[in-house]
């Protein structure tokens, strides 16, 4: 078969001829954002660039047989910790031209609209992945930002290595700031006896490290955990049964843990996590303001400024797999 001589088709005639494009009216986002913190941690206000707290416990335990008749003595009263974090700010910035918001577009009406939705949460991911990461804190200067101490930065007591020779040091707060941690290099996958490890010293120390914060890597680790259990569920059909290869919960000696993936934790750090010693402290909620137009188009920028609560240390641990 051949095509008639003298035929007109869309192949010759193209969009130089009149026919219209075929686009969908939808912009297919693929957003690999993460908000564990921002949506999980309690909300507190700030009122000033340095955000301080309180931290107290109990004293050590003792076996003292009291004599009969004896007068009483008094300890001395140990004044609570005190210890801060600075108030960081976040930015992010959008301009679109007065002519892109006039002509008609795929997906939007608005470009503006649109645009604030997406920089809204890549701002809350920019606050997210410093939450979790491994930064120092600074007071910061004329040419400087103010920089908050992360969650792992944190964790100066309940810190775990992977070997004996490891050279992964958290030292945590001291003198008003929050240390970057030392590192060393990655050594592979996360053993189970170094989670129990961690998990076991917050319980000593009073805490309920009910959250398991991993990346993709370590998920993998704890996925190929044997435990005591086997792997099965009842499903209504034979057919139907899954490979089970995912798990979502690790029970340990010192309670449930729920293991939550996270895009932002180090790949060779694992974080056990009491959420009720932790919190999001804000100077200022994250909101967008229009700035002042100087040309033919529209500008904005979202802006949030606050700092991590890190309310009691001790109560969570980080296992830092490096040598």
């Amino acid at each position: 078969m051949a095509q008639l001589q003298g035929t007109t088709d869309a192949f010759r005639m193209g969009t130089g001829g009149g026919l219209r494009e075929d686009l969908e009216d939808k912009i297919w986002d693929l957003f690999a954002d993460e908000t564990w913190a921002m949506t999980t941690l309690p909300r507190v206000p700030a009122t000033g660039t340095y955000h301080e707290w309180e931290k107290d416990a109990l004293e050590s335990v003792t076996n003292v047989p009291q004599i009969e008749g004896d007068d009483l003595t008094y300890s001395t009263i140990t004044a609570p910790t005190r210890q801060g974090n600075y108030c960081q700010i976040w930015q992010r910035t959008f301009l679109v031209s007065g002519t892109l918001e006039a002509v008609k577009k795929a997906g939007r009406a608005r470009e503006a609209a649109r645009q604030s939705i997406k920089k809204m949460r890549e701002l809350k991911n920019d606050i997210e992945y410093t939450v979790v990461r491994n930064a120092g804190s600074s007071a910061g200067g004329s040419a400087t930002g103010r920089a908050m101490g992360a969650m792992e930065s944190w964790l100066g007591t309940n810190f775990v290595k992977s070997t004996t020779t490891s050279s992964y040091t958290v030292t945590g707060f001291s003198g008003a700031t929050v240390t970057t941690p030392t590192d060393g290099t990655t050594t592979g996958a996360l053993a189970e006896a170094s989670l129990k490890t961690a998990l076991g010293n917050c319980w000593t120390q009073g805490g309920n490290p009910r959250i398991i914060l991993c990346n993709v890597s370590q998920k993998a680790a704890i996925d190929a955990f044997t435990g005591q259990a086997v792997r099965q569920v009842n499903v209504a059909r034979t057919d139907t049964l899954p490979i089970l290869a995912s798990a979502g919960v690790y029970v340990s000696s010192f309670g449930v843990h729920t293991i939550v993936l996270h895009r932002h934790v180090r790949s060779s750090i694992v974080l056990c996590i009491d959420p009720e010693y932790w919190a999001m402290a804000w100077l200022r909620n994250p909101f967008m303001e229009q700035m002042a137009k100087t040309g033919d188009g529209y500008k904005y920028m979202l802006r949030a400024e606050g700092t991590l609560v890190c309310r009691n240390e001790k109560a969570s641990a980080s296992i830092g797999l490096l040598a």
